[in-house]
Parts: structure tokens; C-alpha cells; sequence
């Protein structure tokens, strides 16, 4: 937290009709990129207040309605789509699946320009009042009266236990919720327990099984020959996460695409990175670092996704308790 000056706290924002198909993949609550766009935008609209900017954001959720429906005598569900102007032969023209979803977050914001309590208070107003009038995740943040949704700043010390003493406080008001948390040590853990048995196996092929539902035999046939069959366990709430893309094509110089977004920027051909999510209850995280967010971005490599350092603590944590106990 050393470049952090204090965090402001976006309270239970409700969020109406964001988008629910973040990548080709999978569905439901949007990408960690639609968080991290939202904060970068939020930043550009306040640059006369700030000079160094943000440091990241943490995300809580405490309420998520697809907006879904059961045809009769389906067991699957499909998203309620807009009905279209009829066509000029009076049929139903062709339309592109848009998945929607209400959400009520919470978004903690770390901040790197120090502030004074009073200043940091106006700073934390004018950024709730910016998010109003903006899009997140393409829904429309909707405003709520009450103490209880107002934006609030709170400074850190620079002190690591007065730090941490600040972020257990703000962990009583994300509750209850789910913290959104980067879980790819897993993904790879169970990438090497795959291998062991079958070598062609793919991280696509580890991501899917830890995502599915899995049925197992729990014991031996009996004498009868009957198996009792169970759902495996996973090691958390794991989900399927898109965190960012890799580029498939050269980095083009500006304008040198036809009819990309903007002429002054690079342009490259990219395609979905996936990694995996844990929901995580916040009064289970440590420190700061475990909730937060970032960009990151290594055109060399290609690679334009979010980071989050949960599982970097998680294997310092282990190897500091292992240093100890040996002690």
C-alpha cells in the first residue's frame, strides 16, 4: 500500500441493465474490464483534482438478477431481448443476443494523490456524482438516497498495521456481499493434476472442468452392483473469468486499418483471455492487495487484461507460515 494515499468507497450502487455476456465463453456477472474502464474513465473526468490517479478497485457484489426467462416445458433459460421493429416483409428480423442483468455493487477505489479528510470527502462526492451520469459494464448506475449510498474517503496512514486496522473497518460495510478475487494458481494446480493422467491436456481443458458440475461414484459398487453417485467439491465459489485479450496480429500503426475506431491509436486484432474467478466472502481477505484490481499491458507480448494479486498473497502467506513453523 505504499503508493496509496487513501481509498474512497462507492457504496451499493445499483446498476440496471448491465451486460451479462462479457466473453464468447461464458455468461453472467461482466468482466473485471468493465470495473477497471469504468475507474480509468472516472480518473480522465476528474484529472483537474488528480495528478497521480488511481491505484486500482475492488469489487463487491451483493445482488445479481439475470434477466431471464423459462420457456414452458424447457429446463434451459434464455435472456428477454427487445422486440424489433418488424421487417419489410413483415417478419421478425435477425438479432444479436444481448444478455442483460441487474447488479448491486459496491466498488472500492485506491487512490494515489494524498488528500486532506475534508478534500478527500469532496473528491469521493464528485466521483459518485461523475458515476451517475456514466455507463458501467453498459448499465446505468442508479441514483439511491441515504447515508447508506453515500460515497465516503478514507485515508491511510503509510503505516502497515494502522493500514490494514482501516481496510478490516471497510470490510464490515461490504457486508454481505462477494468479493471478486483472481484464482489462476488454482487453475494451474489443476492444470498438473490433469497432466498427471492424461498429457494432452489443455489450461482450456482444466478451466472447463473446474467450472462444470461434476458426477463422481463416491464409493464401490455394493454387492447389488449400486454405485451412489455425488457432485466432486471444488475448493471455493470458482468461476470462469474473462480478464482481458491477446493480440493475433502485428500492432498496426495508426490509421494504417480501414475503418477502425480511432486514427491516432495502434490497432491490433485480439481475441478473449480467460482465466478463473473465486467469490470470496471480504471479511476472509487480509489486506488491500487481495481485493484490488489493475491493468496491465505488455504490447511486446500481446497482452491487455486485469491482474489481481489474491493469489500472490495467498502464496507469501503460505510460505511465511511454513518459514515459521519450521523455526
Amino acid at each position: 500500500m505504499n503508493d496509496i494515499s487513501g481509498l474512497i468507497l462507492l457504496p451499493r450502487l445499483r446498476v440496471q441493465n448491465a451486460n451479462a455476456i462479457s466473453g464468447p465463453l461464458s455468461w453472467g456477472f461482466p468482466s473485471p474490464t468493465a470495473f477497471t474502464g469504468f475507474v480509468h474513465a472516472l480518473e480522465r473526468k476528474l484529472t483537474d483534482q488528480l495528478s497521480e490517479g488511481f491505484a486500482g478497485v475492488g469489487i463487491v457484489c451483493h445482488h445479481f438478477e439475470p434477466q431471464v426467462s423459462q420457456p414452458a416445458g424447457c429446463r434451459h433459460r434464455v435472456f428477454c431481448l427487445s422486440r424489433n421493429p418488424a421487417g419489410r416483409d413483415g417478419g421478425a428480423p435477425a438479432t444479436v443476443e444481448e444478455g442483460r442483468a441487474h447488479l448491486e455493487i459496491s466498488l472500492l477505489i485506491a487512490v494515489r494523490d494524498y488528500f486532506a479528510d475534508n478534500e478527500g470527502q469532496y473528491l469521493a462526492e464528485d466521483l459518485q456524482h461523475a458515476a451517475y451520469g456514466m455507463r458501467l459494464a453498459g448499465g446505468s448506475p442508479l441514483y439511491r438516497p441515504g447515508k447508506r449510498h453515500e460515497a465516503s474517503w478514507h485515508p491511510l496512514a503509510g503505516n502497515l498495521d494502522a493500514d490494514i486496522d482501516v481496510f478490516r473497518k471497510l470490510r464490515r460495510r461490504l457486508l454481505p456481499g462477494f468479493a471478486l478475487v483472481q484464482r489462476d494458481d488454482l487453475l494451474q494446480a489443476h492444470l498438473a493434476d490433469m497432466r498427471q493422467t492424461d498429457p494432452a491436456s489443455t489450461a482450456l481443458d482444466a478451466l472447463l472442468d473446474l467450472s462444470r458440475l461434476n458426477f463422481e461414484p463416491a464409493s464401490e459398487p455394493n454387492s447389488t452392483g449400486k454405485v451412489t453417485w455425488e457432485i466432486r467439491k471444488k475448493p471455493g465459489w470458482l468461476v470462469p473469468l474473462p480478464v482481458g485479450y491477446a493480440g493475433i496480429s502485428p500492432l498496426y500503426a495508426p490509421g494504417e486499418v480501414a475503418n477502425s475506431r480511432d486514427d491516432g491509436t495502434p490497432f491490433r486484432f485480439v481475441e478473449s483471455l480467460y482465466s478463473l474467478g473465486e467469490w470470496v466472502s471480504p471479511h476472509r481477505l487480509d489486506t488491500l492487495e487481495q481485493l484490488l484490481w489493475t491493468h496491465e499491458a505488455d504490447p511486446d507480448a500481446g497482452l491487455y487484461r486485469c491482474r489481481n494479486r489474491h493469489a500472490e498473497f495467498m502464496a507469501d502467506h503460505f510460505t511465511e507460515s511454513q518459514a515459521s513453523t519450521q523455526e
